[in-house]
């Protein structure tokens, strides 16, 4: 367990510090952990409108903060080049991530043009049961590509690597919220970046 959880702060880390210098990033990160907590809530009233509220909101905006805002040119703060980040990134780098947002976008096209998914979702007539179908289909993916990369990670590196992601990626809302809290705050005062305060944390 102590493996574990130091494993789990390394990771923590390091997406903190290669991936979070921008204020509007982190800002938007927050946000987003806000939305995804409540989709964690209403997954157990209603799993579609959770799916709807964590892809439309929640990741939107999270990962509108990495692809617009957050800098993607050479590093200072960690000595780093965004190609040698984004070779050692544990979970989802820019490119994976295009690959299921584009999944993500092409699924209600797919889920219009045929009702019911093979029979694998609720068929739909009306906008509202369209949306609830969407939602499920959502809902899936998001857990297809959890999965998927967890038992990828478990081919690459190891089952507790694998694990730990996992594991970081399902507390993320919470420690982002604890992490990210005074970001719209420190936004507003002009700080647009957070160099200073990545070399203090560590």
């Amino acid at each position: 367990m102590k493996d574990f959880l130091e494993a789990l702060r390394v990771q923590r880390w390091d997406d903190h510090r290669y991936y979070h210098h921008c204020r509007i990033n982190q800002s938007l990160h927050f946000l987003s952990a806000m939305a995804f907590v409540l989709a964690y809530v209403l997954l157990f009233i209603d799993p579609s409108v959770a799916a709807l509220v964590a892809w439309l909101v929640s990741m939107t905006s999270r990962q509108a903060g990495h692809f617009f805002f957050e800098p993607l040119g050479y590093d200072h703060v960690n000595q780093a080049t965004n190609e040698f980040k984004e070779e050692i990134k544990v979970g989802y780098n820019l490119r994976r991530k295009v690959v299921l947002l584009s999944a993500w976008a092409l699924l209600p096209l797919l889920i219009f043009m045929n009702p019911g998914f093979l029979g694998v979702l609720p068929e739909h007539e009306t906008l509202p049961e369209f949306l609830r179908a969407v939602g499920y289909a959502w809902l899936y993916l998001g857990a297809a590509a959890l999965l998927f990369r967890t038992v990828h990670l478990f081919i690459l590196q190891d089952v507790q690597t694998g694990l730990v992601w996992m594991s970081k990626i399902l507390t993320d809302p919470f420690h982002d919220i604890y992490l990210y809290h005074k970001a719209p705050w420190q936004l507003l005062r002009g700080q647009r970046f957070a160099d200073h305060d990545l070399h203090a944390s560590r």
